[in-house]
């Protein structure tokens, strides 16, 4: 029997961050993130990131992208990145999800968050 279910030739995500010290931000998430990654050549690193899920918010124009980390539990993380000399920003709770900003080393951030709402499903 042949299967009607359309086959996705999508198999992940690229996501870019400009920064304005891009070898900072690559040392952050390899040293301190603690992601894997694979150097695309003169150490111009690509990282391996966890699962991840997309979302669309209303606004008044499109862009910018924002990049969100997820966590099970936000206070914890903190606290571990406090461990290590990381600062972030108060929690702050959303309907959506508990939230905190870190301040990367470039002078960008990115948002670290517990979601409050059910986590999209990932194919096997």
């Amino acid at each position: 029997m042949e299967s009607t279910e359309a086959v996705s030739m999508i198999t992940g995500a690229h996501v870019i961050l400009y920064s304005e010290d891009a070898e900072a931000d690559r040392a952050f998430f390899r040293d301190v993130l603690k992601f894997d990654s694979v150097d695309a050549g003169h150490g111009w690193l690509i990282f391996a990131l966890p699962p991840a899920e997309a979302a669309f918010h209303p606004g008044e124009t499109n862009g910018p992208h924002e990049l969100y980390l997820m966590c099970d539990d936000v206070q914890a993380e903190v606290e571990s990145l406090g461990m290590r000399g990381i600062a972030c920003s108060e929690v702050h709770q959303e309907r959506w999800g508990a939230i905190t900003r870190i301040g990367l080393p470039g002078g960008g951030e990115l948002g670290l968050y517990q979601a409050k709402h059910p986590i999209a499903p990932r194919k096997s």
